[in-house]
């Protein structure tokens, strides 16, 4: 005669509640960052406090995307590849994000850029650069 093991009793019911609790925790990820992306849009600023890193990948933003305030072009650059602690926050990047066209053109690291938003898809003709307010483009 056998019995029931722990695992055939409560294993549905433990990985029920696993697959709750991430996706709990992805959906609180995505509300930390959604008004992190609105401020940055809407007011263009101020960077601080913002989401971890962990936390925007967890949410789905896999590209954060930068301004160059040399050539004023928008760049994506990928979340997932930056070899930082993922509790570090989203503004201390920004120190060391560098144009390569305006580092070209001066022969030095060019490093004045600003944070625009953190975005789930890089810029391409489908997806264009965010805009600020209405005039911009």
């Amino acid at each position: 005669m056998t019995t029931k093991s722990r695992q055939q009793i409560y294993g549905s019911s433990i990985h029920a509640s696993a697959e709750r609790a991430a996706a709990a925790r992805k959906e609180a990820d995505r509300l930390a960052c959604k008004p992190w992306n609105d401020r940055m849009l809407g007011y263009q600023g101020p960077a601080q406090p913002s989401p971890a890193l962990g936390d925007a990948l967890n949410a789905g933003f896999l590209y954060l995307e930068v301004k160059c305030l040399g050539c004023s072009t928008h760049q994506t650059v990928a979340l997932n590849t930056e070899r930082r602690p993922k509790i570090t926050p989203i503004h201390e990047l920004e120190r060391y994000l560098r144009c390569k066209e305006c580092s070209r053109l001066q022969g030095r690291p060019f490093k004045r850029s600003h944070l625009v938003a953190l975005r789930a898809t890089k810029i391409s003709a489908n997806d264009p650069p965010s805009t600020w307010w209405p005039g911009e483009r």
